[in-house]
């Protein structure tokens, strides 16, 4: 029974590691963060309700026991 030769495992796993790495970087460049409050452009249009100038409660009702 012959022998199994290991002499390239170290390469393969490496060059293996290595790409994975590359791949995840160039994804993880792609990405889209959301953009902090500072960050965000102020000059979006918001529309005129009255309702975004205050905070609303919208209660659920009570659950009944079954």
């Amino acid at each position: 029974m012959p022998q199994l030769d290991t002499s390239t495992w170290f390469t393969t796993i490496m060059t293996t590691l290595f790409t994975l790495y590359t791949m995840m970087q160039l994804k993880l460049l792609n990405t889209n963060y959301y953009q902090t409050p500072l960050q965000k452009n102020s000059n979006k249009q918001t529309p005129n309700n009255p309702w975004q100038l205050k905070w609303t409660k919208i209660y659920l009702p009570h659950s009944r026991p079954q």
